[in-house]
């Protein structure tokens, strides 16, 4: 079975749906019976193994994503990479090329839905804009064979819309990069972050919906005897005192030693259709404080960590506290298993398999074991 992927949401510095693209190629490259290709917007047009790139605008201020004006040429280089299966993973110029790919060929077409279009305009624009994009939505995602959703609130939301053929299919952690044995007795010295502090972390891109503001807020109200650490692109620096702010993109190694040398992850975000970080950081050992809205009061179990009122800086500083008051090793042990129970790329990507073989009548019998 050859799979290929198209999607705009690939760059340097972009998050869950380029980790899942690597997670795929990963896991299925072990397998001689399957194939990946990625279709990715690039400076060039250029081909490197099996993945390819068709040049497309740089979008300024967009932290390297480049936005495709014209289907056609995409369209073409699916024809022309000849699949057995069509994935896209943006609601845009791509997803539009993938299906008029896949008419051609006479290949089903999958659409990942990602991002939650509607409420993340909605908020910038207003209502106006929110229920036009929603009809857009329901639009083309209703001509997909099959429509994934990485969390069952978008998968519900989406159905709502009127779009059938709807499947929750969650993204996964890769457990041997995220794990406890990454934590370094010199972190917090090397940082400049007292020892004694309660070491509390925040990874991922500035972007409106993440909130950074109500957690700058809740640590107003902590005080000094916690510590925040922001790491990500584009982070505010006028931040309280308790505050250290990492304002770059951080690469892989560094994320996985920060959050196991740490001893919990606070979100805020009220948007997340998956909310990876906390996966990874759960994956890690350390638990989750979160605000109990979209993928993160799915997926930050009781015992975990704990979940509070969303955009409550005072609802988020008593989880804190809450969270310190018991046994914190322990609810960091809890949600390692956790994990390894229910986010195991290798398991994550054998239910996918599975969907695939359902709309392509390929049977792979051999191809992908199930996982013990």
């Amino acid at each position: 079975m050859h799979i290929a992927d198209v999607t705009m949401f690939h760059a340097p510095a972009s998050g869950g749906v380029r980790t899942y693209l690597q997670a795929k190629h990963r896991v299925f490259s072990r397998y001689p019976e399957l194939r990946t290709s990625l279709l990715v917007p690039g400076a060039e047009r250029d081909s490197l193994g099996d993945q390819h790139t068709l040049p497309a605008f740089r979008l300024p201020l967009g932290q390297g994503y480049r936005f495709p004006l014209r289907s056609a040429s995409w369209r073409n280089a699916l024809v022309g990479l000849r699949p057995d299966i069509i994935e896209a993973g943006d609601p845009y110029v791509t997803a539009w090329a993938a299906l008029e790919a896949g008419q051609q060929l006479g290949v089903p077409v999958v659409g990942f839905y990602h991002s939650d279009l509607p409420r993340l305009m909605g908020d910038r624009f207003g209502r106006h804009v929110r229920q036009r994009l929603i009809r857009y939505v329901s639009r083309l995602y209703g001509q997909f064979d099959s429509v994934l959703a990485p969390c069952q609130a978008m998968a519900d939301r989406l159905r709502d819309w009127g779009v059938e053929q709807v499947r929750v299919q969650p993204l996964g952690v890769d457990l041997n990069h995220f794990h406890p044995t990454h934590y370094d007795a010199e972190f917090r010295a090397n940082m400049g972050i007292p020892p004694h502090k309660k070491l509390l972390i925040f990874v991922g891109r500035y972007s409106r919906e993440k909130n950074i503001d109500v957690l700058l807020a809740t640590m107003r109200k902590l005080g000094g005897g916690y510590h925040l650490l922001l790491m990500g692109p584009g982070m505010p620096h006028q931040v309280p005192s308790n505050v250290t702010v990492v304002d770059r993109c951080c690469g892989a190694h560094e994320v996985a030693k920060a959050l196991a040398s740490s001893d919990a992850l606070v979100h805020a975000g009220t948007r997340e259709t998956f909310g990876l970080i906390a996966q990874e950081a759960m994956a890690s050992g350390i638990p989750v404080v979160a605000a109990r809205a979209g993928a993160l009061a799915e997926n930050v179990p009781l015992g975990a960590g704990i979940l509070c009122r969303p955009l409550d800086p005072a609802a988020m500083a008593d989880a804190c506290e809450a969270l310190f008051s018991n046994d914190i090793a322990a609810s960091g042990r809890y949600a390692r298993r956790h994990v390894e129970r229910h986010f195991n790329w290798d398991s994550v990507m054998h239910a996918l398999l599975a969907h695939y073989e359902s709309l392509t009548d390929i049977a792979l019998p051999h191809a992908l074991p199930q996982p013990r």
